[in-house]
């Protein structure tokens, strides 16, 4: 009976042990850990169930946060336009897109604190559900704003820092609990903020139409936080091998020159990806005299494609490279800008909506699952949070270059231009050729964006002793 016993007791302790390592893996040889890439981490993964619970956690919470982001471009139309709530705010196109610049920026740039703060936190769930609060508080006191300097301190500060604590938890834990999906994961993640954009967008206007902007922001503040509580009650404890890894960047990475083009890279792509989102409604009613509500529309439309892009993009990443992949879509997303947004007609503009959905959801959905691929996943904390810092200085860039280069101009084209007579259209060609002007502006950005992640590839291969076409 006692051989039975330990017989058996032998067979069930693999199952303890790796039940015991979802919580407490073991770390291997430092000196194994930094040749490694992802396909190799030998942390044990958890159930099917948590994997599922925590990718619709991280898609509920892209909702809200980057969704709430880019449909920026309805507040940007309004608090500029005649019937605006700031009375320092009408035609003020540069200053008005600062806020939400930091307001995002801060997202992403929040990183470099909330990461250590993930490390040493053993409940996240707290962090995640101050950030939804935060965040929501932001939200709401905005809708007592009067001045833009209100905004600055509620839907740009308050707003920034609530997101980032809410975001970072659940985007930097998930990537290391998958493997070959690892890039569908995440693809269904950041499809969260299309979807978000696709249901904000016109539920939004309809609220500004129906209740004001102060009711609007209040409605939308109270039902951010409602949403979060249960996406928090996720993240109950720190998990598993995400837990491991460096929270500060390492001085031999810093000085790869894959570290360095990796971050200039994503400075150059946020500057020009936050510019179209920005000034798309905009230039729908100033330029192609579309109404409000149709320039809503077409940003619900942008957000829909680029939700199902990002999806698209992480299967496809997952076949024929995640490098790969994200090259190809920043280069066309910057090309799409320069054919397809300069001097745009209707048609046209139709056709960038569409094509840039498609196209510029590719960098966002693959950033951290080749971070890891690149850095090893003992890296990826470290080096996530200093690449999204750095993505939270390029949007702080380029909206609000793009609002200097439009300079300040009147709204409501789309109800004027029709009676107007010559001075109205050359005031008209005027506005259309600043647009021009910044669709040049942010073509440059992400075609510089694309070179630079293309060279990170090249570079990585280099160092990793050899060329292979799917990376």
């Amino acid at each position: 009976m006692a051989s039975t016993a330990t017989t058996s007791c032998k067979r069930l302790e693999p199952e303890v042990i790796s039940l015991r390592s979802l919580q407490h893996p073991t770390v291997p040889n430092a000196e194994n850990v930094q040749e490694s890439t992802t396909d190799d981490v030998p942390y044990a993964q958890p159930s099917v169930q948590y994997q599922v619970i925590l990718v619709s956690a991280g898609f509920l919470m892209t909702f809200h946060v980057i969704g709430i982001n880019s449909i920026y471009g309805l507040f940007q139309e309004f608090y500029t336009s005649p019937q605006s709530n700031i009375s320092d705010a009408e035609g003020q196109d540069a200053l008005v897109s600062l806020v939400g610049t930091i307001g995002s920026g801060l997202t992403w740039s929040g990183s470099i604190f909330v990461n250590p703060l993930i490390s040493r936190v053993e409940n996240l769930k707290l962090v995640t559900l101050s950030g939804a609060f935060i965040m929501s508080l932001g939200i709401f006191l905005a809708s007592f704003a009067s001045k833009l300097w209100h905004l600055y301190l509620t839907q740009a500060l308050l707003y920034g820092i609530g997101s980032s604590l809410y975001y970072f938890p659940i985007m930097s834990l998930t990537p290391a609990y998958f493997d070959r999906h690892r890039g569908a994961a995440m693809g269904i993640v950041l499809a969260g903020s299309g979807v978000g954009g696709l249901v904000l967008a016109p539920v939004f206007h309809l609220l500004l139409d129906r209740f004001g902007v102060r009711w609007a922001l209040r409605i939308l503040g109270l039902w951010n936080f409602v949403l979060g509580i249960p996406v928090a009650s996720v993240l109950t404890k720190r998990h598993g091998s995400a837990s491991q890894g460096r929270t500060r960047v390492s001085m031999a990475l810093v000085k790869r020159g894959t570290f360095l083009l990796q971050s200039f890279g994503a400075f150059l792509q946020a500057a020009g990806n936050m510019v179209p989102v920005y000034f798309l409604t905009t230039y729908s009613v100033s330029v192609l005299s579309y109404s409000s509500t149709t320039g809503s529309l077409f940003l619900a439309i942008n957000t829909a494609v680029n939700s199902v892009a990002r999806i698209a993009m992480g299967i496809l990443a997952d076949r024929v490279g995640r490098q790969n992949t994200m090259i190809f879509s920043v280069l066309l997303s910057g090309v799409s800008v320069f054919a397809l947004w300069y001097d745009a007609s209707r048609s046209q503009f139709l056709a960038f909506i569409v094509l840039y959905g498609i196209l510029a959801g590719g960098y966002n959905a693959l950033l951290p699952t080749t971070i890891t691929e690149v850095y090893g996943v003992q890296n990826y904390a470290s080096v996530n949070g200093f690449i999204y810092f750095i993505r939270g200085l390029g949007a702080l860039f380029g909206a609000p270059i793009a609002g200097l280069i439009l300079g300040s101009h009147q709204r409501g084209a789309s109800s004027s231009l029709g009676s107007s007579g010559p001075s109205m259209q050359v005031s008209l060609e005027k506005l259309r050729a600043r647009y021009n002007e910044v669709a040049i502006f942010d073509g440059i950005l992400l075609l510089a964006a694309g070179v630079s992640v293309a060279y990170v590839r090249w570079l990585d291969a280099r160092d990793k002793g050899g060329w292979s076409w799917r990376a």
